[in-house]
């Protein structure tokens, strides 16, 4: 029997962000950042910028993103804190939030430009381990249009910390999530 994913919220200082690579194009589908997070070293953030579940499906593959901007005096510490839960409803309870389907490619291009320019980047997700520590499933986990299954309670994000004193949440659904 599977154990139950460990959610966490993972907080770094970024020290490279990528595409992901692979021996074909249609297998490319996240933006990797590798955050150094003391004392508990390198964790991989692994974000979604299309769906291939979707798109094989014959759905919108696009991630839909919403961006709460805010401001900060000072970064959070880097941290791994395990069993963190967040949850997209909480956000929409606050004020509606506005979901807007990006072409994925501009998606990786705009996750990529932010983790470069970020000084900290906070990320919630499943934890995971393979070379590295890792951290996935960094959006929504409710129902799609090719998943069936809403996992509640259970949201990934990632929040970009900018030199100017402001900072950005990264909220992303695909097709069909409420």
């Amino acid at each position: 029997m599977a154990s139950k994913p460990v959610t966490a919220r993972i907080v770094g200082t970024p020290y490279f962000v990528e595409l992901e690579s692979a021996n074909r194009e249609e297998n490319i589908d996240h933006v990797w950042f590798t955050l150094q997070a003391p004392p508990h070293g390198s964790v991989l953030l692994s974000v979604n910028f299309l769906s291939k579940l979707n798109r094989d499906a014959g759905f919108d593959f696009r991630v839909r993103l919403a961006v709460q901007a805010s401001d900060y005096v000072e970064r959070p510490e880097p941290v791994i804190q395990p069993d963190c839960i967040l949850d997209y409803r909480d956000f929409e309870k606050e004020a509606p939030l506005d979901f807007a389907p990006m072409d994925p490619f501009e998606l990786a291009t705009l996750l990529i430009n932010k983790g470069r320019e970020a000084l900290r980047i906070e990320a919630w997700g499943e934890l995971y381990r393979r070379d590295t520590l890792g951290l996935h499933q960094i959006h929504s986990q409710r129902s799609s249009c090719a998943v069936e299954y809403d996992i509640l309670g259970r949201d990934g994000a990632i929040k970009f910390y900018l030199p100017d004193g402001t900072a950005e949440l990264f909220l992303l659904k695909y097709c069909g999530q409420a």
